[in-house]
Parts: C-alpha cells; structure tokens; sequence
C-alpha cells in the first residue's frame, strides 16, 4: 500500500523532472509572443493562441503532438492538409476593398515592387545552403502575409513551420517599427513632404465583380500551382462584390475565419517544440525573413522614387513601401510617415492602393514560385 502512494506521489513530479532546458526556453518564448500579442497588442489574434499553442506543446509528458494528441489532431486536418490557411484567404478576400486600387490602378505597380525581396532573398536562401523548398519557404515570409507563409512552408516544408510562421507574423506585427527607419533614409525630405492629389473616380459594381473572376482565370493559367491561394482570396472577394450571398460573405470574414485562425495559431504553436525550434536554423530563418521584408521595402521605395520622377512629383515615394503585403498596417505607416513632415499630406488612400496591389502581388509571387517549382519538376503536378 505503502509503496503504491509513493509511486502515485512520484508520478506527480514526473513533469518536473522531465522538464528540460530547451522546454523552458521555449516556454519563455511563448510568454514574450503572448506579452507582444496581449500587452502590446502586436498581431494578437495570432500570437495569444501561437503562444499558448507553444506553451502546451512544450509541457513534458503532455503528448500535445503525439499520434493521439489534442494539437496533432487539429494539426493533421487543417494545416497539413492546407486547409487552415486557404479558409483564411477566403476571409481575407471577403474583407479586402479594392476600391482604391481601382481608383489609381498604376500604383498597382507599386505592389508588385513591393515582392521582389522575396525572389532576392530566394537567391541569398540558396546561396547559404538551403535547398530550393525549403528557400522557397523562407523566402516567402518577404510576402509579409502570414496565411501565405504557412500555406508554402506546410506544404513543401513543414519542419520549418514554426520558424517560418513566427517570423511572418512578428515582422507584420512590426512593420510600424521596420519601415519608418528605412522610409526616411531611401527618401529625401522633399519626397516626403510631397501632397498627392485625389483621384476618385467612379467604379462600376460590373467592374468590382468582374475583377475577381478575371484575376482568378487570368494568374492561375499562368501559375496553376497557385490556383488554391489565388482562388480562395477572389472567391470571398467575389462574394462581398456581388452582394447576392450576404450570409456566406458574412460567415467567410467573421465566423469561419475567426474559428480557423484560434485553431491555426494553435497549431503554429503546435509545431514550436524545443527540439525543433532551437536550432541555429531557426535563427538563420528569422534573420533571411528580415531580410526580405527589409528588400521588399527597399526595392518598393526605389520603384516609388522612380514614379515620382517618371511623373514629376506628383507620387510620393513614401507609398512605395506599402507595396508589401501587411495590410492595412503599411498603408497607415505611410500616412503615418507622410503627416509628420507635411500635416496636409494624405497619403492613405493611395497608400492603401499600393497595400491592396501588394495583397495579390504576394499571393500570385507564391502561385508563380510554385509553378517554376513544378516546372523543374521539384514539386508533383
């Protein structure tokens, strides 16, 4: 009897004892997303369940990702089979106006600017030892737009899911910190303090309608690889346009969408456990990702000074750096940027056109990647 009680005793700090150094760090690492997610306020529809998600996973014994596990479960049959992060641009394209793109269409330009440091830091991925798949993943988070990352790297590489995932949604989290810095040493004070004229302009319901089917026929034949990503985001577009199916607009942008991201941030958490999160990899994931979202800034400046030229001032630069994909956030960086050295300068609208044009350029820069990649014949048709 005796020995029974102290073996059941036992079995109570069984977790303490197995409790390793890694687990605790990445435990501490949980606490800071969910310290950035819930104090600062960064992203927190992703990092508080990330962060939890990581927390769980990391208890000792607890068997969170085991064949039987609570996470592995939710894990099997919405992120490895994609379906977590397509239902995620569903939403995305039901809540997305392309209103001012429509309103200023050159400055679409700007958002397909704003995706070259993806294709550059594919190159740097390469050039330090990653293979093309697991480069393609990294490179992806240039896109600044999480549902992107996940779906690359949890079809073509998902042990870097965790990293990749992370990444993503801190530096979109971080876009009012990274940009600024780098909007004011591309720019000169006299592009910055340029006003941008109103170009409103009627649009036509026809017009709002059609485009996402045209962009749907149009960019999957050219990247069929893609047709998920690019279907799924003008499909919810499609459904607020069209104004006949209120209800599934309704459920898209607010009821799925706000269950798959709990159990998708659950999930990327799912995936941060200590063995195979710390590794120098992780590290040099994290670093690659800064890197792109920093070219992508970059190149969308460089492209916006060049329209600024090519126009005689009548752009302001400051809006090339919406071009990413972090949406509406860059745009209200740029106005942000903008008002501080010329109070009448509103640079949101054309700021978000930019946004917008960079929401799809991100999404057809990954069908376009995915289909070289089944090109090569890397990845099954």
């Amino acid at each position: 009897m005796e020995s029974a009680v102290v073996s059941g005793l036992q079995g109570l700090v069984l977790g303490i004892t197995n409790l390793g150094l890694g687990q605790v760090i990445m435990i501490v690492i949980a606490s800071v997303l969910l310290y950035l997610g819930i104090r600062k306020g960064y992203e927190p529809l992703l990092l508080v369940p990330i962060g939890f998600g990581a927390i769980l996973v990391n208890i000792p014994l607890a068997g969170m990702m085991a064949e039987d596990g609570f996470l592995r479960f939710f894990y099997d049959i919405g992120v490895r089979t994609e379906i977590f992060p397509l239902l995620i641009f569903l939403g995305i394209g039901a809540m997305t106006d392309f209103q001012p793109l429509f309103e200023n269409p050159k400055i679409i330009l700007l958002g397909a600017a704003g995706q070259f440091g993806i294709f550059l830091t594919l190159l740097l991925a390469l050039a330090v030892g990653f293979d093309k798949l697991d480069a393609v993943a990294v490179a992806i988070i240039g896109a600044c737009d999480g549902p992107t990352a996940i779906y690359v790297s949890s079809k073509f590489a998902p042990h870097l899911l965790g990293a990749v995932s992370v990444a993503a949604y801190s530096y979109m989290a971080l876009v009012p910190l990274i940009q600024p810095p780098i909007m004011r040493v591309m720019t000169t004070a006299k592009e910055r303090q340029i006003v941008m004229g109103m170009t409103k302009q009627p649009v036509s319901k026809t017009t709002k309608i059609v485009f996402p089917i045209a962009v749907t026929i149009f960019a999957s034949i050219l990247a069929p690889k893609g047709a998920p990503l690019i279907g799924t985001v003008m499909f919810g577009n499609l459904m607020k346009e069209c104004g006949v199916v209120e209800r599934l607009k309704s459920a898209a942008e607010n009821d799925i969408a706000n269950i798959v991201t709990l159990l998708l941030g659950l999930c990327i958490g799912a995936t941060m456990e200590a063995d195979k999160f710390l590794r120098a990899q992780t590290l040099l994931v994290l670093g690659l990702g800064f890197i792109a979202i920093t070219l992508d800034t970059v190149v969308g400046l460089l492209f916006g000074k060049l329209m600024c030229l090519l126009t005689q001032g009548k752009i302001n630069p400051l809006i090339g750096a919406a071009g990413i994909s972090a949406f509406p956030m860059a745009a209200r960086v740029a106005q942000v940027e903008g008002q501080k050295y010329n109070k009448k300068s509103y640079l949101l609208m054309p700021a978000m056109s930019a946004n917008a044009g960079g929401q799809i350029g991100s999404v057809i820069a990954a069908a376009v990647m995915l289909s070289v990649l089944q090109g090569m014949g890397i990845v099954a048709g």
